[in-house]
C-alpha cells in the first residue's frame, strides 16, 4: 500500500511539473553518501590500507571502476523526470579526495553535465571527506572554505572528524549558502557519541547566525549525513530545525524529513530499523511560494528498485558496496536525498 501511495504521489508530481513546465524552472538539490569511495593508492597519511590491492578487501582497479560506474548511474538519474540535467548541486560524503570525484564527474553518464568540484582535505583518520559538485549551467561558486569541527573531550575516541564544507554561490543569479556535513558516527553508542554531532551542528549554527546578521533573508542549505535522525537534539535543539512549515519563524530552519522519519521511511537501515541520517535542511527564506526566486516544493529519497537488496539478510536495505571485506557490487549503504526547488518563469524573464 505504501509503495502504491508513493508511486501515486510521484505520478501526481510529474504531472504537476509537466503541466506547469511553461510556468516554472526546476532546480534539483541532492546529497549522497558514497560509502567508502576510495582510490586504490595507499596514502601513508591516512588509514586507507584496506582499500588498496594488498589490503584486506583486495581493492583493485576493477572494483574501483565498478564503484565509479555505480555511483554515476545513481547520480545520472536523480531528478531527471523533472529536469533532464539532473541536480544543479550535489553534496557528497565518504569520498577520499578530488581524484575520485574527477573520475566520477568524467564518467560518460555524467560528463556532458560538466560538473565542477569543490573539495578540501580534512584530518579525518580514515581520510574520508565531504565534497560538492555543481553544474555551472545552474550554479556558480563565489567562495568556499572548510570549517573545522572541534570535538569535545570524551565525545568519541577519534581526535578529528570531517570538516564542514561551506560554499557560497549563485543559483540562477540568487546568492545561496551551502553547508555540506558528515557528522561524527555513533561508534561507541548513540548517547556517548552525541556531543560530537552536537559540536558539528554548532559549527553550522554559528556560521549561519553570522550570515543572517548581515543577510536576515539569506537562502541557506544544510545538507549531509548527520549520523542523527531529524528528531535528535543536534538537529532539533542545536540547529533548531522545525519539522512543520507553520512553526518556522523568520531566520529559522525547516527540516522536510521529520514526517517521513516518523512514518518509518529512511535512507539507511541497521538491525531492521530505518534511520534518516541523510538530510537537507533549508532556511525559512525558501518557503515563500510567491517570491521571485526559487522556493521549496518537495523532498524525495531516491531509492529506485535497482538500488535495493531483494534477497538475503539485507533484504529491503540499500544495496551496499561492502559486507565486511566482501565486495557485494552494490551502490551505497545509504540512499541519496534531494529537494525540488521551483521558480516562476515570469520571475526568470524579468531578471
Amino acid at each position: 500500500m505504501k509503495k502504491l501511495l508513493a508511486l501515486f504521489i510521484l505520478i501526481l508530481l510529474h504531472q504537476f511539473v509537466t503541466a506547469q513546465q511553461q510556468q516554472y524552472k526546476v532546480a534539483i538539490i541532492a546529497f549522497y553518501n558514497c560509502e567508502n569511495f576510495y582510490d586504490t593508492i595507499d596514502n601513508p597519511a591516512i588509514n586507507d590500507q584496506e582499500f588498496t590491492p594488498h589490503g584486506d578487501k583486495n581493492y583493485n582497479s576493477k572494483i574501483y571502476w565498478d564503484k565509479v560506474e555505480h555511483l554515476a548511474t545513481v547520480l545520472s538519474q536523480i531528478g531527471t523526470d523533472l529536469n533532464p540535467d539532473g541536480p544543479a548541486m550535489i553534496g557528497v560524503a565518504e569520498i577520499e579526495n578530488d581524484t575520485v570525484l574527477n573520475d566520477l564527474v568524467n564518467h560518460p553518464l555524467l560528463k556532458n553535465r560538466n560538473y565542477k568540484i569543490v573539495h578540501y582535505d580534512s584530518k579525518d583518520i580514515r581520510g574520508v571527506d565531504v565534497g560538492f559538485l555543481y553544474n555551472p549551467k545552474y550554479f556558480t561558486v563565489d567562495a568556499s572554505k572548510k570549517l573545522f569541527v572541534h570535538l569535545p573531550e570524551g565525545a568519541k575516541e577519534a581526535i578529528f572528524t570531517r570538516d564542514v564544507l561551506w560554499v557560497k554561490g549563485k543559483l540562477d543569479g540568487e546568492t545561496v549558502y551551502v553547508f555540506v556535513n558528515h557528522w561524527p558516527s555513533r561508534r561507541g553508542g548513540e548517547e556517548r557519541s552525541s556531543p560530537g554531532r552536537e559540536a558539528a551542528a554548532q559549527v553550522d549554527k554559528n556560521f549561519i547566525d553570522s550570515i543572517q546578521k548581515q543577510e536576515p533573508d539569506a537562502k541557506i542549505i544544510v545538507m549531509g549525513d548527520l549520523n542523527d535522525d531529524p528528531i535528535n537534539p543536534s538537529v532539533t535543539k542545536v540547529l533548531g530545525a522545525k519539522g512543520s512549515i507553520e512553526t518556522v519563524k523568520p531566520g529559522g530552519l525547516y527540516n522536510p524529513w521529520v514526517e517521513m522519519y516518523k512514518k518509518g521511511i529512511g535512507t539507511l537501515a541497521y538491525q531492521d530499523a530505518w534511520g534518516l541520517f541523510d538530510q537537507i535542511i533549508i532556511s525559512a527564506s525558501w518557503l515563500n511560494k510567491d517570491q521571485q526566486g526559487f522556493f521549496y516544493y518537495r523532498q524525495h529519497i531516491f531509492n529506485k528498485t535497482f538500488m535495493i537488496e531483494h534477497v538475503g539478510k539485507y533484504k529491503g536495505y540499500p544495496m551496499r558496496t561492502w559486507d565486511g571485506n566482501t565486495y557485494r557490487g552494490g551502490y551505497s549503504d545509504h540512499f541519496p536525498t534531494y529537494l525540488i526547488m521551483l521558480k516562476k518563469l515570469s520571475a526568470v524573464s524579468s531578471q
